[in-house]
């Protein structure tokens, strides 16, 4: 760090002590730079969402209809038995070399290897892995497979993001935003949804809700919305202009909606990791699983070809009711039976698009059982619900079902199954089908947030304001005499100058170094000690103190009036546990505030 002119410091430290002191957040300067690095990697996100679309196109054009076209079409459309038997496995085989003599991490959903990337590699993702996984994730779901392309895409805007950042000088929290950014830019590129996009931020990715990497995340969000229209057609996805009407009635049948959902979503999150775990158990090299996994799709797409790819156009047809009955019925069980095989096996895609048909599926049988005179409701909630439940994101989903719809008649609704299936998730699974990728992997993740009690408490109502000071004027062998002997009362003392103004801290170890530089001991401390201090101030929270000592590894630390240095206390490593006393108060003491008759 540069060194400032002492007067320059002082203003610096006392325009610091006055901001955390007086803002609800910690403002910094670097929220200008990444908002404008979050400008371009909005950009990129939105382009990596357009070559993921087009690759799509290729791939399913190319194995389903033989011809070279880059439309985004269904394999549903092919009128060839044979290209829905062979493309799958063919497929398969093709992700299992790309993950063996690539890299492996091109396997699986994407957020969770994301997840990891943020938590545990410092944000740092792989060149390979930014050139791959949208290449295995195109090849995956053009020959068949039944996944969404968000997770992939989220997987590769995060890489492009984090590859940004590891061009300039950032810290691993600036990286994370950067890789959140990307990833987040992609999603709301791909579904035109960049307010849920920025609450998947918020409730997945970013562990945190703080202005530094908020505010970036939304405008690369909303950058990459932007540019949507141009890349891949306005409009929302699944508009659905219908006017529900929500009474009594609809918010008790939405609590089931949600109940099930939350149920559903366990069952299949189970069965996928039941289905892996067997994988695992097989005498063969896994770079094989992905062609055994794609057999699956291969008699599923026989038996219903609707079921194969991305399915789009069956979640507009569960929305609006034009896919019923037992048809609904095939799908849910020829897609579920498809999905948790070829997941299970390893491959490549991602799990939102199968997640939002499977909901409305349920949703579209709940309507054939529910009363009422909308029976459209019950798709959408069933959707958002069973997202709400695998996925641990219940605000995320309300949001997502009103930007993919721009229908917010439902919001009410919305809420109560969201939150019900979210509870019964909560309840009946230990993780999400995403960080249940990442502990497998020997890391556990805890996805609760709270304010933490050393960010409220300022260190002024822990220190220690009895204190034994030593005059700057005292030497060195005085110090060593009257303060270390055998009836040394302290570890620690602090040193003051005339005026009362801190000096420095000493200690047994400082006293043995100045008695190195100055055997005699006759130097008085004031001119003995000139190394800078570290310091607190009275307003910084127990936090940020905590940080600097375990830093500069200290055990106390003087705290100063920022303007004029006196010393006003000492906060040790003990003091600043003491907030957590509060905590064990609030969170276990249980209290009985009122009683009748008193």
């Amino acid at each position: 760090m540069i060194a400032l002119p002492l007067f320059l410091r002082r203003r610096y430290e006392r325009w610091k002590s006055d901001t955390l002191s007086q803002s609800d957040f910690r403002p910094s300067v670097s929220i200008l730079k990444m908002s404008a690095m979050a400008v371009f990697i909005g950009v990129a996100g939105a382009i990596v969402a357009w070559l993921l679309y087009r690759m799509i196109g290729f791939v399913t054009n190319l194995a389903f209809l033989h011809r070279i076209a880059f439309s985004f079409v269904s394999p549903a459309a092919t009128t060839s038995k044979w290209s829905i038997v062979v493309a799958p496995v063919v497929g398969g085989l093709i992700i299992g070399l790309m993950a063996r003599y690539g890299t492996d991490r091109i396997r699986g959903h994407g957020i969770p290897e994301a997840l990891e990337a943020i938590l545990f590699r410092r944000s740092k993702m792989m060149v390979k892995v930014a050139i791959l996984k949208p290449i295995s994730a195109a090849i995956a779901i053009g020959t068949g497979g039944p996944f969404g392309a968000e997770g992939p895409i989220i997987m590769t805007g995060g890489a492009v993001g984090s590859l940004f950042g590891q061009m300039f000088y950032l810290t691993s929290m600036e990286r994370r935003t950067l890789l959140v950014a990307g990833a987040c830019a992609g999603m709301a590129a791909t579904f035109g949804t960049p307010i849920a996009a920025t609450l998947v931020a918020v409730e997945l990715l970013l562990f945190e809700l703080r202005p530094r990497s908020t505010i970036p995340v939304a405008i690369a969000c909303f950058v990459a919305a932007a540019l949507r229209p141009m890349l891949l057609g306005p409009g929302p996805l699944f508009p659905l202009a219908v006017q529900f009407h929500i009474g009594l009635a609809e918010m008790a049948l939405a609590v089931v909606c949600g109940l099930l959902a939350g149920v559903f979503a366990t069952l299949i999150t189970s069965a996928v990791y039941f289905v892996e775990d067997h994988f695992h158990k097989l005498p063969i090299h896994w770079m094989w699983w992905p062609a055994l996994g794609a057999i699956a799709v291969s008699i599923g797409g026989l038996i219903e070809p609707q079921a194969l790819g991305v399915g789009y156009d069956v979640i507009d047809q569960l929305l609006t009711g034009r896919l019923i009955g037992m048809a609904v019925l095939v799908f849910m069980l020829v897609k579920s039976l498809m999905w948790i095989l070829y997941l299970g096996s390893g491959t490549s895609g991602g799990v939102l698009a199968p997640l939002l048909s499977l909901g409305a599926g349920l949703g579209a049988l709940e309507a054939m059982v529910f009363p009422g005179p909308d029976p459209l409701l019950w798709p959408l909630l069933g959707m958002c619900a069973i997202l709400a439940g695998m996925m641990r994101m219940p605000f995320t989903a309300i949001l997502f079902a009103l930007e993919l719809t721009r229908n917010a008649s439902a919001l009410p609704a919305l809420l109560v199954a969201c939150i019900a299936a979210y509870g019964v998730s909560v309840f009946l699974m230990k993780r999400s089908i995403l960080t249940e990728k990442v502990a497998r992997r020997g890391f556990s993740i805890f996805r609760e947030y709270s304010v933490n009690r050393l960010e409220l408490t300022p260190v002024k109502d822990v220190m220690s304001t009895q204190m034994m000071t030593i005059p700057g004027s005292t030497t060195v062998r005085e110090c060593a005499e009257r303060y270390f002997g055998a009836d040394q009362k302290y570890r620690a003392y602090p040193v003051l100058d005339e005026d009362g103004a801190l000096i420095n801290v000493i200690t047994r170890q400082d006293l043995q170094r100045l008695r190195g530089e100055d055997p005699p001991g006759d130097l008085p401390l004031r001119e003995a000690m000139h190394r800078e201090p570290v310091v607190a101030f009275p307003d910084e929270s127990c936090q940020s103190v905590a940080i600097r000592a375990a830093v500069e590894k200290l055990e106390r630390i003087p705290v100063v009036d920022p303007t004029t240095r006196a010393l006003l206390g000492i906060v040790t490593r003990y003091d600043l546990l003491k907030p957590y006393t509060h905590y064990h108060h609030e969170e276990e003491v249980r209290e009985r505030m009122f009683r009748g008759g008193n």
